[in-house]
């Protein structure tokens, strides 16, 4: 169950609150985060919520079958917005779109990207500065250096900063630099991480596992809220499967199920889950079908020359196009959801 706490409980209150859910065999954990004070009952004997229901202190209760309980949509209906500043938010409703290189290489390249990003009205942008390889001997990265100089470039230009954190003791150098938190699909259950993630006041994009299942996510989306971070992002970027002819398999039935299930955004990444440049965009609008909230996808000026993931990054021009055909295609699916 989920207990949401007055602003104004007592802790006589809310110490007898505790005592009357334990006495009803249930374990209870405290969550204290950016937006509100709950308890959390874990048990499952079956009892009238009337007997707790009225005592002093409680603002509303929610009886939650789930595993995951506070990013299940069973007790909190309406979506949650996650607002970056400036009028730059991702939420249910609106279409957001998040792009940029696979890694940060350079000054001159971070200008070029700010420019096309300027021109095509987008104010979201994505980049690795501290990159997790396969192989060791790969670029892995300018990092901080070369996060504080994309910091400045795009702070200037009104542009939010989406990129992957990779272990907790980065978290505290990146934070005045960074607008969301990426967590990365090899770090979706590095649960030390998850949880440092809770403690801060900073927006987290948490993509899927590489072979992770659609609660597992939700579970490491719980991490991060029972933390006391409510603002979570939930991002479907494909799952490794038997099949080969590409990098992943996007698992667009992710999209609706998420959404149903959950009421955090879901934005979907089409460039890691199939991974081949010519097929990014027909899988970006498919996404946008599907239901998501945004889509993040790799671009970058000369894709060939890119330092890594050049055979999933858009150039400029196919960029340009597919940001259209993001909007146009939204613009289309607004008129069913009327329907």
């Amino acid at each position: 169950m989920i207990i949401q706490l007055k602003q104004e409980i007592s802790s006589g209150q809310k110490e007898t609150l505790i005592q009357k859910v334990t006495g009803l065999g249930y374990t209870v954990t405290e969550v204290k985060t950016q937006v509100g004070n709950y308890l959390i009952g874990i048990g499952k004997k079956a009892f009238d919520i009337r007997k707790i229901g009225a005592l002093d202190g409680i603002q509303d209760i929610h009886i939650v079958s789930d595993e995951y309980k506070l990013v299940s949509k069973k007790w909190k209906v309406k979506p949650t917005r996650i607002d970056l500043g400036d009028g730059i938010a991702i939420q249910d409703g609106e279409m957001a779109i998040i792009t940029g290189p696979c890694s940060i290489e350079s000054e001159e390249q971070i200008v070029k990207v700010i420019n096309h990003m300027k021109e095509n009205n987008l104010t979201m942008m994505r980049g690795g500065v501290f990159k997790p390889r396969s192989s060791p001997y790969a670029f892995r990265g300018l990092g901080m250096d070369g996060l504080k100089l994309w910091y400045r470039l795009a702070k200037a230009a009104g542009i939010k900063i989406v990129t992957e954190v990779m272990q907790v003791s980065q978290i505290e150098e990146m934070y005045d630099y960074v607008d969301v938190f990426q967590v990365g699909a090899r770090n979706t259950q590095n649960f030390n991480l998850l949880d440092e993630l809770g403690k801060v006041d900073k927006a987290v994009l948490i993509k899927r596992g590489i072979s992770g299942t659609i609660e597992e996510l939700l579970q490491s989306a719980e991490y991060v809220f029972s933390g006391g971070n409510e603002k979570l992002i939930l991002c479907e970027r494909g799952i490794r499967t038997y099949e080969k002819a590409s990098r992943n398999t996007l698992d667009l039935n992710a999209v609706p199920i998420l959404k149903s299930k959950s009421h955090l955004p879901v934005v979907v990444d089409p460039s890691h889950g199939i991974g081949i440049r010519e097929f990014v965009p027909q899988m970006a609008l498919a996404g946008v079908m599907a239901g998501a909230d945004g889509i993040i996808y790799e671009s970058h000026e000369n894709p060939d020359k890119a330092y890594s993931d050049g055979q999933q990054t858009l150039n400029f021009a196919q960029s340009s196009l597919l940001a259209d055909q993001i909007r146009k295609t939204f613009a289309m699916r607004k008129t069913f959801d009327l329907l």
